[in-house]
């Protein structure tokens, strides 16, 4: 591995292992307070973990714990962190702004200024290289910083949040631009929004209360969810439990019964349920759209049922996302005003098992 990683820092509850391939780039995603700062800013030098170590292409970055202290400062990692801000300097220029990095590792000032001309031609934006920070919009200045810190050719670029601040205009471009310019470079991308996984990411980390809950290639993440975050992401209901010939059965021992496992096959398993695995934790999952909403409880081949109370409810395209229970259901306006729904309603919330996927946890 080209970059590997490991840190806790105690006061935080944080403790994670991550590594990076040459050229590969991995976003990281989780709920608010799970870690994503502290991570971006241990692997930066901005925060001393308790014990860990970290390699950036064969060079220690740092190696703390009992009887072992190795720290390298900030500027000497090879690492540029893109905060949600651009932070360019505000008395320079763009092009003195993107040049900035090359001069201080020495190069002369025609040839850092070459450089820099160079690198805003690459994210499109030649066009300000004389402007100041105070005369870019957001996403013109996020730009400029994304030049910035490519300039400076780290030897692991991390992004925190890098669209967070720009506008529904600005967003587009800025990814497509960065799809280009981090191609078969090292990054770590921290994201909120699972289309910056999709477009720009190789594998996807989801951390969770300081710990990486699970990851891979993002697509197989999004398609087989192990946590009710990734789920979310995936616009998938999840619901958890063990395993059984017929799906699974919840903690509350209500019985979820499925038409497929994930693999397609859970009807040919026989009797030790899906690939074998009956007894062992399972997820089952299944998408909003295939869930109805009922007043009483309805009756059929095969359905599941969820009694719940509706929590609330929101527009979700041109239909209303209706929530209850940790449960999601898309229903059409005319159905929810029909139905009478509003927070506080108990309804049942019932889906055909042949809509529901499980898996082994």
């Amino acid at each position: 591995m080209s970059f590997s990683f490991h840190a806790a820092v105690a006061e935080r509850g944080f403790d994670v292992s991550l590594e990076l391939a040459p050229g590969e780039t991995v976003a990281v995603m989780g709920p608010n307070g799970a870690g994503k700062s502290t991570l971006l800013s241990t692997i930066a030098g901005l925060v001393r973990p308790d014990t860990g170590h970290a390699e950036l292409d064969g060079r220690t970055l740092f190696q703390v714990g009992p009887g072992s202290h190795h720290w390298t400062p900030p500027h000497r990692r090879g690492t540029a962190l893109l905060a949600q801000e651009p932070l360019l300097f505000p008395h320079l220029t763009a092009a003195e702004n993107v040049a900035f990095g090359p001069r201080s590792a020495g190069v002369p000032r025609r040839q850092a200024r070459e450089q820099a001309l160079q690198w805003l031609a690459d994210v499109e934006a030649e066009a300000l290289a004389g402007r100041r920070p105070a005369g870019l919009s957001g996403g013109q200045a996020q730009r400029v910083a994304v030049a910035r810190a490519l300039a400076a050719d780290p030897g692991l670029l991390l992004l925190d949040e890098p669209m967070a601040a720009l506008d529904i205009h600005s967003a587009p471009l800025l990814r497509r631009l960065l799809k280009s310019v981090l191609k078969g470079r090292q990054t770590i991308i921290v994201t909120h929004d699972v289309l910056d996984a999709l477009m720009l990411a190789d594998r996807v980390a989801i951390l969770e209360n300081g710990r990486i809950t699970e990851e891979g290639p993002t697509r197989e993440v999004l398609a087989r969810p192990r946590s009710p975050f990734a789920a979310g992401l995936a616009g998938l209901n999840f619901v958890t439990g063990t395993l059984t010939p017929a799906g699974i059965r919840t903690g509350t021992g209500q019985d979820v019964a499925a038409g497929l496992d994930i693999a397609g096959h859970l009807e040919e398993a026989g009797p030790d349920g899906p690939s074998g695995a009956a007894g062992q934790p399972g997820v089952a999952v299944f998408p909003p759209s295939a869930v109805s909403v009922f007043l009483t409880d309805a009756h059929g081949s095969p359905r599941n049922s969820f009694r719940v109370e509706v929590s609330d409810m929101e527009p979700h395209g041109d239909q209303i996302r209706v929530r209850g229970g940790g449960l999601a259901a898309d229903i059409t306006p005319a159905a929810a005003a029909e139905l009478g729904l509003v927070p506080g309603v108990v309804v049942h919330l019932v889906v055909k098992s042949a809509a529901v996927a499980v898996y082994e946890a």
